[in-house]
């Protein structure tokens, strides 16, 4: 780790180390190759967000979990709290996106928050289209950023619009036309945290419907007819 900030290499080196497993072990359990992972762990070469939830997912554990540092014992429900910058965030680079994971000392979080710039200008120079599980929310803070989906006709997004979409879709976030720099920022689910289901499964609060007012005593209209009844003869 470089100081008191935490570093990709750094994070995957503590939880390699904290399972006693040598590089070829992890390798073999991460489906990344021993030469690409020593260089990420002596922050030589980083991984793309794709490669990040792979690791995640072969590991079997939250991404939050992956990316954060240290062992954080289970939080009680709603009592933490992290406040922090693009200074102290995780910051991962690749050829297409510069990520900073925000708030990267609490773990097992229900979404990933994401501060990103954006680099690649074309599809071709992207490559193959991003697809993981989950679901994402970017909204465009400064440039423009066209977003590519493998279903709809790319659309152009200008600073204040924002996109919401399925992450298993394939996707990929590019400079606009004439756009040189991008800056967005990103809310992406846990994959493993079934955010969505939990939501729909919750027990709506209970609402008190107002006091009906008590029904009229059943002699009064009886009555009532009878003397319509009378009126009619």
């Amino acid at each position: 780790m470089t100081g008191s900030l935490p570093t990709l290499g750094g994070l995957l080196r503590a939880v390699r180390e904290r399972h006693g497993w040598t590089l070829k072990e992890m390798s073999d359990r991460t489906g990344i190759p021993r030469s690409t992972l020593a260089k990420v762990e002596h922050d030589r070469l980083t991984l793309g967000y794709d490669k990040l939830l792979q690791i995640s997912q072969r590991l079997k554990m939250r991404l939050s979990e992956l990316i954060s540092p240290g062992d954080e014992p289970e939080p009680r429900a709603l009592t933490r709290r992290s406040i922090g910058t693009v200074a102290t965030a995780l910051r991962v680079e690749t050829p297409h996106y510069e990520y900073y994971f925000m708030c990267p000392d609490l773990s097992r979080k229900k979404m990933i928050p994401i501060f990103g710039r954006v680099h690649a200008k074309s599809i071709d120079e992207f490559g193959e289209l991003m697809k993981h599980a989950g679901e994402e929310f970017i909204f465009v803070l400064t440039g423009r950023v066209q977003v590519v989906t493998e279903f709809y006709e790319p659309v152009i997004l200008e600073p204040g619009q924002c996109a919401y979409i399925d992450s298993g879709m394939g996707h990929a976030y590019l400079l606009a036309p004439g756009c040189e720099e991008a800056s967005l920022v990103a809310g992406c689910t846990s994959e493993d945290e079934n955010l969505i289901d939990s939501l729909a499964r919750s027990k709506p609060r209970e609402v008190r419907e107002p006091a009906q007012r008590a029904a009229e005593p059943a002699e009064k209209p009886t009555r009532k007819t009878a003397r319509q009844k009378a009126h009619r003869r």
